[in-house]
């Protein structure tokens, strides 16, 4: 597997930076928007979001004093290329995903 996959695959094996690619889902959200539902501290929430980043699954922007985080669903792309290699994957469904992150967090 390649190195970025390994990186990919490392950032999603973590319930809490799954949390928050679900919420960024719905949209972009400010660094302390994304903290606030989740039972730990900024400085915490802020490591996730870094591994998050070193991922290529979100992007940061610095807006004044407010940090910004986008999904980038272009590293799910290459892994669900990879994972199509089993033939038991389709392409990308964000809406899937969305419906499986819910699924995992107890949210539906």
């Amino acid at each position: 597997m390649a190195p970025r996959l390994d990186i990919v695959f490392l950032a999603l094996a973590d319930p809490t930076r799954r949390a928050i690619l679900s919420m960024l889902l719905e949209d972009d959200m400010a660094v302390t928007d994304v903290a606030a539902p989740l039972p730990m501290s900024l400085a915490a929430v802020s490591k996730h979001l870094r591994v998050l980043a070193e991922a290529g699954l979100i992007s940061q922007e610095r807006r004044g004093r407010v940090t910004w985080c986008k999904l980038e669903p272009g590293a799910l792309r290459e892994a669900s290329v990879w994972m199509a290699g089993f033939g038991q994957m389709e392409g990308l469904d964000l809406d899937a995903f969305e419906a499986f992150l819910a699924r995992e967090l107890g949210e539906g």
